[in-house]
């Protein structure tokens, strides 16, 4: 209700919004592949689709995410989430909710590049590294180090406009709007204080990170596995994007009750985002993981 009040649609609205047109346009063209798997073509457009995922998603909750920051750097002043938008609003006025929204776009744009661009890659990088049969016994850990790798770039993408985009939020006065934030800073600390926040960025995206992509990835597995009554590769594009929703949503099912709405459905949204972005451009989408037949054969396990 807080998010709701605060801006004009609801995040599922915002996002569903700015994929739908695509999708629907991509869904009556023909749905062959438009490059190969694993080349500068897969990995420049995965990229794209990550600053759509990650660029939308976060700047749809710019309100929410600045009354959060004002609620931990003064608690005395705004004692409550509802309390923080009363204060804000009345303060600044409705405009005052979206302080920060060009470094958050910005940001989480360039967050989104290296987060699912890089991970793709590493993916592809270290399965080639370790060989067919190993890249399916450990495709757990395989998710968990391309995540993790990925998200090391990602944050250092990201700290610069992150750290504008607090000065911005957090101290009244500073700077209204990126253009008068950056020099200041600049002028003031020089380029360390873009990157100072860079290690707390590791710690606390890095791990969310990794248990994001491998929680979705063995979601999707076990989904077309044990739940989708065929195999993906006879699903049409709306009905994998719909397994990818909920695998995006299941995936991050831990938590507070709060926390788990907005950041579950963030998450399934990016998700679903990146994905319609997959299907727009007719990327192609190898099935979830098989055992190889050779670790078949050495195992002694026959159809």
């Amino acid at each position: 209700m807080v998010l709701a009040g605060a801006c004009p649609f609801s995040v599922p609205m915002v996002c569903v919004l700015s994929v739908s047109i695509l999708y629907c346009v991509r869904s009556a063209l023909d749905s062959d592949v438009s490059c190969e798997f694993g080349s500068k073509k897969y990995y420049a457009l995965c990229g794209f689709g990550g600053i759509l995922s990650c660029g939308i998603t976060h700047t749809a909750v710019v309100p929410l995410d600045l009354v959060k920051c004002r609620l931990q750097v003064d608690p005395d002043k705004y004692k409550s989430i509802f309390k923080g938008f009363s204060i804000t609003i009345k303060e600044d006025g409705m405009r005052g909710l979206a302080k920060g929204w060009a470094p958050t776009f910005i940001g989480y744009s360039m967050q989104g590049l290296c987060k699912f661009g890089f991970y793709e890659v590493f993916k592809i990088t270290y399965s080639d590294m370790i060989g067919e049969e190993n890249t399916y016994l450990w495709r757990t850990s395989l998710y968990l180090a391309a995540s993790a790798s990925a998200e090391f770039f990602a944050d250092i993408a990201l700290a610069p406009m992150e750290a504008c985009k607090v000065r911005i939020q957090t101290q009244p006065g500073y700077a209204n709007t990126l253009r008068q934030c950056a020099p200041k800073m600049f002028a003031e600390e020089g380029v360390w204080a873009f990157y100072k926040g860079v290690v707390p960025l590791w710690m606390r995206q890095i791990p969310y990170t990794m248990m994001k992509f491998a929680c979705f990835e063995r979601t999707v597995e076990l989904l077309y596995k044990h739940v989708v009554p065929k195999p993906r590769a006879e699903c049409s594009k709306g009905e994998q994007l719909v397994v990818t929703f909920v695998a995006g949503y299941i995936g991050v099912w831990k938590g507070l009750v709060a926390r788990i709405i907005m950041i579950g459905t963030l998450t399934a949204l990016q998700w679903f985002i990146y994905d319609s972005v997959k299907v727009y451009f007719c990327l192609p989408r190898p099935p979830p993981p098989e055992m190889p037949e050779s670790l078949k054969k050495k195992l002694g396990i026959t159809e």
